[in-house]
């Protein structure tokens, strides 16, 4: 896999474009005395929904989320935009329009695509979306690895390959 570095050797490097404010994601980041829901109510509360999307096709076109996650919503009123953020990031925000087609299936519109160039998304990626309530998600997002990315953490080790 020394060949393929995703985005990583066309000069883009991590948190262009958006600063975090802050470095201190790591591979060990987690607590051990914690369960790993407890790791996403550092700032959001906790996470009331989750799902999966596999990235298949144009990574930056419209994406289409769970119907399950747009059952849940549309229990309330249907959100317009939701607020995405990269997980273990409290900082950046991602403004993203949300539409439904006539059978009320649920995309991601204006501001992915901003979301996805900026962290490098390509088909096959998968992304672990966590609903906090209020517009609220985070995102995980794993390469074609089935490795996550982390692109405010310390970035010693991406320039060493």
């Amino acid at each position: 896999m020394a060949g393929r570095g995703g985005g990583q050797t066309r000069g883009r490097g991590r948190g262009r474009g958006h600063s975090c404010g802050r470095a201190t994601r790591s591979p060990s980041s987690a607590t051990p005395s914690s369960s790993s829901s407890s790791d996403m109510q550092d700032e959001e509360g906790p996470v009331l929904f989750e799902f999966i999307v596999v990235l298949k096709g144009d990574p930056h076109g419209i994406q289409r989320l769970s119907e399950s996650f747009a059952d849940y919503v549309a229990g309330d009123e249907r959100p317009r935009s939701l607020h995405l953020r990269e997980d273990g990031c409290g900082c950046c925000r991602w403004f993203v329009d949300v539409i439904y087609d006539a059978r009320g299936k649920m995309y991601l519109h204006i501001g992915w695509e901003k979301f996805a160039r900026y962290h490098r998304l390509e088909a096959g990626f998968i992304l672990l979306f966590s609903y906090f309530g209020d517009r609220d998600m985070s995102v995980k997002v794993f390469d074609e690895t089935r490795c996550r990315r982390n692109y405010h953490g310390d970035n010693a080790e991406e320039d060493d390959d």
